[in-house]
């Protein structure tokens, strides 16, 4: 019974995809290609629709079939070493804004989800939404203490959506993958999966509420960013109340001149937190577009951001990290012999692809970037074009590096709008020079030993009787290869190797010794001098 509304949903998808003039997308299908004749009887032949770029096209169509499709796009715009610069670009422009659902539905929602009157909650709380999106609304509220709150409050039967659109796009992904030879290479269905994963995520308030503590705790005290405060007996699986805060859209940027901000200052902070975020947290907020940010102008020469919306984070590991400041360090240097052996050892790259030919294809694309000045050269469009030459080299483009890559180009084309000369590289280098030194030297050994101390201290006891083992089997080893005639036949004895078995109890022992007394000092060194 399903596949009788899917169908008729489908149907209704094709009528906006020709209605926005994509023919060549809805009668390429199987479902349609007897049909093909009918393009020549299309909407857009006669109302001019095609006469724009596909890209454009694309976008309109996505926003005119609703929110699901709307958050898909803006999935699918972190794509772009997979898709067209042209399509890629459009689908950014998507707008996350549909009109509001009732307050008073909204209201109901909070009361169930509390399980209480909403008077026993607030003092106060708005009718009229503050903002609302695709997935969720905004509402103003005051708590029993008087602090001032807002309530994130999701739309009614917005599971049943999400899970009917999506089945949808599986299906079609499915459909795409059978009837299109060239569909496999921009991977449908992965692109399905990860959309749905990300999707699930957003509709759980108690994990957004989780990544903007998580964010809170590590910029705690900072003078860049400032996290809003969760107030969590209040937050639930559909609803989250967060403190309220005041603050100059960042998009605003005569007000912020009207106001005196620095905005140099602002902008290279807003570099120096996301490398931050990346680099020291391995944890990161993906979303930062201008309608997430505010700007706390209480000091206008020293500004400091305010996010908001915390549905979206990435995430990083030691492993990615190296990867990627090596990356970036090696490029700025012009060294492209190093990115093409750092994207090999990363594993990111098949060990049978040759160096030099990896190399080659990066200084290509490269070469031409340093003939800018430094400051306009883009961070997020480099790190585009070293996946996008990497995947030529089948180069499995990770998840966290595509929302990474989307984020930079975020706060790097934020930046420039703040003050056009920004030079990311020269803000963002010392934030990578001090990862990369606090990766090395005896501060960074005396580190890892106190996180690995413990656990090796426990192994200790076992250490004698493995050493023992490993040394055993040396010996074995080493007679069979100097008589190999006690394996020829079973009628001769093997040679026992008395010397040898006598010395393994004393190697044992001090083996045993030396590396439990080594292991002990270097982990009280480590707890006394590295917090």
């Amino acid at each position: 019974m399903k596949k009788i509304p899917q169908l008729f949903r489908l149907l209704y998808i094709s009528y906006v995809l020709l209605k926005h003039g994509l023919d060549e997308v809805v009668l390429a299908t199987h479902l349609f290609r007897s049909l093909r004749f009918l393009i020549y009887f299309s909407p857009s032949r006669w109302n001019g629709k095609s006469k724009k770029p596909r890209g454009i096209r694309i976008r309109e169509a996505l926003e005119e079939l609703g929110p699901i499709f709307i958050k898909f796009g803006q999935m699918l715009s972190t794509r772009m070493d997979i898709l067209p610069d042209d399509i890629a670009e459009e689908l950014v422009k998507l707008q996350d804004q549909v009109p509001p659902f009732s307050g008073d539905k909204a209201k109901k929602i909070v009361e169930a989800a509390l399980n209480k009157p909403i008077h026993e909650a607030f003092l106060n709380f708005t009718i009229e939404p503050l903002a609302s999106a695709s997935v969720a609304q905004v509402h103003a509220a005051t708590l029993l203490d008087g602090q001032d709150v807002v309530v994130k409050v999701l739309r009614p039967k917005i599971h049943k959506i999400i899970q009917r659109d999506v089945a949808l796009m599986q299906t079609m992904a499915n459909l795409a993958e059978h009837y299109w030879k060239g569909a496999k290479r921009f991977k449908p269905k992965e692109i399905i999966y990860e959309f749905r994963k990300s999707i699930h995520e957003e509709l759980d308030l108690m994990c957004e509420a989780a990544n903007a503590s998580q964010l809170r705790r590590n910029f705690k005290n900072s003078d860049l960013l400032y996290i809003p405060k969760i107030h969590w007996p209040l937050t639930k699986n559909n609803i989250l109340v967060m403190e309220r805060i005041y603050g100059t859209p960042i998009s605003n940027i005569p007000l912020l001149n009207q106001q005196g901000v620095n905005l140099k200052l602002l902008a290279e902070n807003g570099v120096k937190i996301f490398f931050t975020q990346v680099f020291r947290d391995c944890f990161f907020h993906a979303d930062m577009h201008p309608g997430n940010i505010l700007v706390s102008t209480e000091t206008p020469q020293t500004p400091k951001y305010i996010a908001v919306d915390f549905g979206i984070v990435g995430t990083l590991g030691p492993r990615d990290q190296r990867y990627l400041a090596e990356n970036f360090l090696a490029f700025f240097k012009r060294d492209y012999r190093r990115v093409a052996e750092l994207h090999v050892e990363s594993g990111w790259i098949p060990k049978n692809i040759r160096v030099d030919e990896f190399e080659s294809a990066i200084r290509t694309v490269c070469e031409p970037i340093f003939e800018r000045p430094l400051k306009d050269i883009s961070f997020g469009h480099t790190l585009l074009r070293l996946f996008q030459t990497a995947s030529k080299f089948d180069m499995n483009i990770q998840p966290q590096f595509t929302l990474l890559q989307k984020t930079l180009i975020n706060v790097e084309g934020l930046g420039r709008q703040l003050y056009p000369d920004l030079d990311l590289w020269h803000t963002a280098k010392p934030v990578l020079e001090s990862w990369m030194k606090n990766q090395v030297g005896a501060k960074a050994l005396l580190r890892q030993i106190r996180l690995n101390g413990p656990y090796w201290l426990e192994k200790l006891p076992l250490m004698p009787e493995l050493i023992y083992k490993a040394l055993h089997n040396a010996a074995n080893a080493a007679t069979t290869e100097l008589n190999p005639a006690s394996h020829a036949t079973i009628t001769h004895a093997p040679i026992k190797p008395q010397k040898v078995q006598s010395t393994l109890s004393q190697n044992v022992f001090w083996y045993g010794m030396l590396v439990g007394i080594t292991l002990s000092l270097l982990t009280l060194l480590a707890r006394n001098y590295i917090r």
